[in-house]
């Protein structure tokens, strides 16, 4: 059963909306605005919230719009006199409120409000999660295509992925899937990319004339192709900003510098050039050393957030394993194949729990052969991300 909350500083009246209601709803009650944000997040999601407009401190005007900020998908009731029926009406035409009550209500008048407004928040919900599938399914899509038109890119996204992630984290950062899908899908316009181009990147060899300015594109390509994609904009600015340097050189050429950079271009700069001085040096320290001869490219607490990374880096280590032991966060380190040959997954994926999955689902089907070499991260970490994983909607609700 879905949960509603009740927020009024008349303790007589919260305890008459318990008594009245509790048959049929699940209520819980909050006797100011700030007991009320901390109910909210300590106890939600609710589906509905219901609030007096007459409160000391913080009225109930400030109170839903904190709501509405804070946890979007809750729908918002306001309680109020008929003396500030003008309030309640320009709280309506902003967008702050569902629907209001003017008290006293009558409670047949108060239950159908509530079905009316749980009804709206169920199809609220449906359509979400019809987005959200819609989402996934389009990002894997493309990753898909990455990987049948341009493997080498591909691997580089997925080298990427655990650096930027893992530093969006020490960061304290909370929607970490934004930072994953941004590393993914990073380079993606490299789709336009000639092998020979990639090749020169990939060793260091100067890139000149026409060569230069079709790599430059590649970030504002794969931008402008997500920006089509509803939800994806936030995603699609980091992504145009991950050539961009901190003191506000690179691409693309405008006056933002600085922390007007997106944070999520700012670690994806650092990984993005860690990980080309790293497949050329071979070493991890010299790799840091042609970072530091350009600093001013770089936000100084990404790179401090970066040390700590690759301090745990270290900390992987090699192992082989069955399909029953393959866990979340695992890095494969080889072709998964099944028992007939055919190719399941490909060298370099990190698992993911869907992943794992299916691996143990296709075992079932049609054998996988084993055991299956993995770089496995430390416990300490592994634990560390499905934590953020478990916070990255501080709201409890998915945007």
């Amino acid at each position: 059963m879905e949960k509603i909350l009740f927020v009024d500083d008349d303790v007589k009246i919260l305890d008459g909306f318990r008594r009245t209601l509790r048959k049929k709803f699940l209520v819980e009650t909050a006797a100011s605005g700030m007991q009320g944000l901390k109910m909210l997040n300590e106890k939600g999601p609710f589906a509905v919230v219901v609030s007096d407009l007459k409160m000391p401190q913080m009225d109930g005007l400030e109170f839903l719009s904190r709501v509405k900020t804070l946890f979007p998908q809750t729908v918002r009731i306001m309680l109020t006199g008929h003396g500030d029926l003008q309030d309640a009406i320009s709280a309506i035409n902003s967008g702050e409120v569902f629907r209001f009550l003017v008290k006293p209500v009558q409670p047949k008048d108060l239950e159908k409000s509530l079905l009316d407004a749980l009804q709206y928040y169920l199809l609220q919900q449906g359509e979400k999660e019809l987005l959200e599938k819609t989402l996934k399914s389009t990002i894997d899509v493309l990753v898909e295509i990455l990987s049948i038109t341009n493997e080498e890119a591909l691997g580089r996204a997925l080298r990427i992925k655990r650096y930027v992630r893992d530093t969006a984290i020490i960061l304290g950062e909370m929607d970490i899937w934004k930072y994953e899908t941004a590393a993914l899908l990073s380079q993606l316009g490299c789709l336009i990319l000639p092998p020979e181009v990639i090749q020169k990147v990939k060793t260091g060899e100067r890139l000149e004339g026409e060569e230069y300015q079709l790599y430059m594109q590649h970030p504002f390509i794969a931008s402008d192709l997500l920006r089509k994609i509803p939800k994806m904009e936030e995603i699609a600015n980091i992504i145009a900003y991950q050539q961009k340097n901190y003191d506000g050189s690179g691409f693309p050429i405008d006056s933002v510098k600085g922390n007007q950079i997106p944070l999520g271009a700012r670690i994806l700069r650092f990984a993005l050039d860690f990980d080309l001085h790293f497949l050329r040096e071979k070493n991890k320290i010299n790799a840091l050393k042609k970072i530091l001869e350009h600093k001013e490219r770089y936000d100084p607490k990404v790179f401090k957030a970066f040390l700590e990374v690759l301090s745990v880096d270290d900390e992987y280590r090699l192992k082989k394993v069955k399909v029953d032991e393959i866990i979340p966060y695992m890095v494969v380190m080889e072709d998964v194949y099944s028992l007939n040959g055919m190719v399941l997954l490909k060298k370099g994926h990190e698992v993911s729990k869907s992943i794992a999955e299916k691996i143990r689902f296709l075992d079932k089907t049609y054998g996988v052969k084993q055991p299956i070499q993995v770089l496995m991260p430390p416990k300490f970490l592994i634990e560390k991300r499905l934590k953020a994983q478990s916070e990255q909607t501080p709201n409890k609700e998915s945007k």
